[in-house]
């Protein structure tokens, strides 16, 4: 356990300022504050005993995909809502959370971290000290949490029928990681909408991904490979979308000529790629889970999950 005069000595700053970071005092430029903030979490230190200005002012945002710059849209709602309220947000990533969440540092926190356990999270989730859940829905009903999700399922079936009314007949899918809720919801949504139609989706052309360009590569190159490309590919994020469209590229395949490829998520290198994909109000979705949180820090909100509804952006990838 680091003293406060050595997270003082790391942080190039006074013992003051550290003391004034810590009491939750306004008097410290933001850049100090977190500087200070995430010295104390790495080394663990903590007053044992917190003010009630130390409880009634912080927030917690934890995620931990870096990869999706999405996320930054998000953290803006986010910040824009808490300030707007008088919260301060400290952003950590799963490694420094522990030490922010088991102290008596922070009001509560927003959750967008799929490496956190649904038991470390139940366990955290207590009456003084509320989760909200970004993305994911915890059955747990003594934990307190609350969940703000995407709705998937409607969005996925709405594209899906667009694209069987277009024409197209044979399907590919990469999907993300198959323990998440967007995962689950889109494949759901896709599978459903062509049994519906009467389609026999060949689980030949489902490919497994993890959200990641690479993944979205990868399994474009193994289909590459068996010689017969479906009409369309969907893709459950945008990222694994351009991968693939990067593969098909460079084996001569045209999109959309030879074959479309669809997206999740809007991100701004789908926008400039033409990608046609669903895109999800992520700047509102942060701003609504914070002001959420802020309900439930109040005891003014109930439970049940608050479903955010997304768009189809159409493009130059489907013909």
């Amino acid at each position: 356990m680091s003293g406060l005069k050595e997270i003082a000595r790391l942080a190039d700053v006074s013992v003051s300022t550290v003391s004034n970071v810590l009491n939750g005092r306004k008097n410290v430029g933001q850049d100090t504050r977190e500087r200070v903030l995430r010295l104390c979490s790495e080394h663990g230190y903590f007053p044992h005993k917190g003010t009630k200005s130390d409880k009634s002012n912080t927030i917690i945002f934890v995620f931990s995909d870096f990869d999706r710059d999405y996320y930054l849209k998000i953290i803006k709602g986010i910040s824009h809502c808490l300030t707007e309220n008088g919260y301060d947000l400290i952003i950590c990533t799963n490694k420094s959370s522990t030490n922010f969440m088991r102290s008596k540092f922070a009001s509560g926190t927003i959750s967008l971290d799929r490496n956190m356990t649904d038991e470390y999270l139940v366990s955290v989730a207590t009456p003084q000290f509320p989760v909200v859940l970004m993305d994911r829905i915890i059955d747990n009903e003594y934990a307190n949490t609350k969940s703000v999700i995407v709705d998937n399922y409607p969005v996925m079936c709405e594209m899906v029928q667009a694209l069987v009314d277009k024409g197209f007949k044979t399907f590919g899918y990469i999907g993300g990681l198959e323990f998440t809720l967007d995962h689950k919801e889109r494949y759901a949504g896709f599978i459903d909408t062509l049994a519906k139609n009467g389609i026999v989706f060949d689980r030949r052309n489902y490919f497994h991904g993890d959200y990641s360009e690479e993944s979205g590569y990868q399994a474009a190159k193994i289909l590459v490979l068996s010689n017969v490309l479906p009409e369309v590919l969907v893709c459950a994020n945008d990222n694994m979308a351009l991968g693939a469209i990067k593969a098909l590229e460079e084996n001569g395949l045209r999109v959309p000529e030879d074959i479309s490829i669809t997206g999740f998520d809007n991100s701004d290198a789908a926008a400039m790629a033409g990608l046609t994909t669903i895109a999800i109000p992520r700047y509102e979705s942060g701003y609504l889970a914070a002001k959420e949180l802020l309900e439930m820090i109040k005891g003014t909100t109930g439970r049940e999950p608050f479903k955010l509804n997304a768009t189809i952006q159409w493009r130059k990838t489907v013909k």
